[in-house]
């Protein structure tokens, strides 16, 4: 104890539990963590082939963002005291590659990729806030702003996408099909498993 006062307790980044409905929130925050992993690797995978080239600042600057989220939500699940998904050596892998393997289809590749991800993401965010809007929206205040503040910036990425020349890439819809299918389901594992 302090010389004359009380005893330091540890602070504690912990949620209250009470009233929360864990199931709900354990599943919203597993499965962003996921996903905000996934992004990374995606970007991180992007630079590595794009770094040097003009649209590598662009990317930069997204993948920025996505540190940013990924960081917010490894404080969450603190908080909230949830385990990640056991799919992350997975998503780390998979996430690089997918991130390499558009880049390698040039700028607008990648930025199909990033179209195709973020508007994905975008609805998947959209549909959690409907989720803690009905279950109780002052009891879920903190989680709502930062995902509307996060789908918000996911928007922006998706909207640089185009802008970037992403609905140029050949096959474009048939690119962006096939990675919103691997989208859906890896927030369908991610958030059960």
């Amino acid at each position: 104890a302090p010389r004359g006062g009380a005893p330091l307790r540890p602070c504690s980044t912990r949620v209250a539990q009470e009233g929360i409905n864990k199931p709900v929130i354990e599943r919203i925050i597993r499965v962003d963590h996921a996903g905000e992993y996934g992004a990374n690797r995606i970007y991180a995978g992007q630079m590595a082939v794009l770094g040097r080239s003009s649209v590598g600042p662009v990317i930069q600057q997204m993948w920025n963002q996505e540190k940013v989220h990924l960081k917010k939500f490894n404080e969450l699940m603190v908080a909230y005291r949830v385990r990640p998904t056991v799919l992350l050596p997975f998503w780390n892998i998979a996430g690089f590659v997918l991130g390499a393997g558009s880049a390698l289809l040039g700028k607008k590749g990648a930025m199909a990729c990033t179209v195709a991800v973020e508007e994905s993401i975008s609805e998947h965010y959209n549909n959690q806030i409907r989720t803690l809007i009905e279950e109780d929206p002052e009891k879920y205040k903190e989680l709502l702003q930062v995902i509307k503040q996060f789908r918000d910036e996911e928007q922006e990425h998706h909207d640089i996408g185009l802008e970037h020349d992403a609905e140029a890439t050949p096959a474009y819809s048939v690119l962006k099909t096939a990675i919103q299918l691997g989208c859906k389901a890896a927030i369908f594992l991610s958030e059960r498993i």
